[in-house]
């Protein structure tokens, strides 16, 4: 009797609990009730939007014909990967790529942290607001835009920025058809594109700094450039990790819309990338399925680097996204 009692008053404790969270979870839901209804629209969004549409990439798997359907197209494995990377185009859309991404990791990542910077360090609140604006402005461009307008001022025909080049070196550029000339111009536009708009959030982080410590810095003598490597940069340090480790998901992604408008018959040796790549032959060719298998490969390279990249920042001391 004692031990049929001993055991079974243990469960009757388990019971008690579950019963207990039971009403702990529904009693957390009807207090928050109206918060879970805020969230809705935004998790629709991406379960209609982003989730569901995960399963087209098993077309990639598949000589998806439109005619017979996602179901009913010949499952052919990874045939269109062989095919893809057996192709002569492939290591030239991968150096291409590669070359451009680097670029941008080197030469526009750095540049919002260090218009940051700068902004931070100025004083006169009007003249600081002006110089915002003035960089904010052109992330409101069309690319279109900013590629008609590229045009307009390089054109070998009147553009005024290739006639000031040309008076002062004495030489003809024709800075839009020369392929060594492609990839620095793209970099340019994104720089004068994206740079202030990228500063939004290094600002909000700034905005969080404890002032006590620059003025304890300022007691101990430290000069301007000093407050800033050794108590500025560091309070953003995690900033910028996160942020690196989210541009490294989306290292191969060059942006199809830039290098469609900026390619020509002259520079496409450079100029074909893995977006351009994936219209042509996806689109104007109607190979959905090698396109897609195309698509895949970039989102396994981009999830790759997003777990070592974060892996690495865990293991060096610094933030990362999980």
């Amino acid at each position: 009797m004692d031990t049929t009692a001993q055991k079974a008053k243990p469960l009757a404790v388990q019971a008690r609990q579950r019963g207990g969270r039971r009403r702990s979870w529904r009693a957390r839901l009807a207090k928050d009730r109206w918060l879970y209804v805020l969230l809705l629209p935004g998790l629709l969004y991406f379960l209609v939007f982003k989730y569901w549409p995960m399963w087209g990439v098993l077309i990639a798997f598949k000589n998806y014909q439109p005619f017979l359907g996602f179901w009913q197209s010949e499952w052919i494995g990874l045939d269109h990967f062989r095919t893809f990377f057996s192709n002569p185009d492939f290591a030239r859309l991968l150096r291409n790529t590669f070359i451009l991404a680097v670029y941008d990791l080197v030469f526009f990542f750095p540049a919002p942290i260090l218009v940051a910077l700068l902004l931070n360090e100025i004083r006169v609140g009007v003249f600081k607001r002006l110089v915002q604006t003035m960089v904010y402005v052109p992330h409101f461009i069309s690319m279109v835009i900013v590629a008609s307008m590229t045009y307009v001022f390089l054109t070998t025909q009147g553009g005024v920025l290739h006639a000031l080049v040309e008076q002062l070196t004495g030489r003809s550029f024709n800075f839009l058809a020369d392929p060594d000339w492609f990839r620095p111009l793209i970099i340019l536009q994104i720089m004068w594109k994206e740079t202030g708009w990228g500063t939004i959030i290094f600002l909000a982080a700034l905005a969080s700094v404890d002032v006590e410590q620059y003025e304890a810095a300022v007691v101990d003598g430290a000069t301007r450039f000093q407050r800033m490597w050794h108590i500025t940069l560091p309070a953003i340090s995690g900033v910028i990790s996160i942020l690196l480790i989210l541009r490294l998901g989306n290292f191969l992604d060059n942006g199809f819309e830039q290098i469609f408008l900026m390619t020509n018959s002259l520079n496409r040796t450079v100029a074909d990338v893995f977006d351009t790549y994936v219209y042509f032959v996806g689109i104007t060719q109607g190979a959905f399925s090698y396109s897609t298998a195309i698509g895949l490969f970039k989102s396994v390279v981009g999830i790759v680097l997003i777990f070592g990249s974060n892996y690495l920042a865990k293991r060096l001391g610094k933030e990362g996204l999980y």
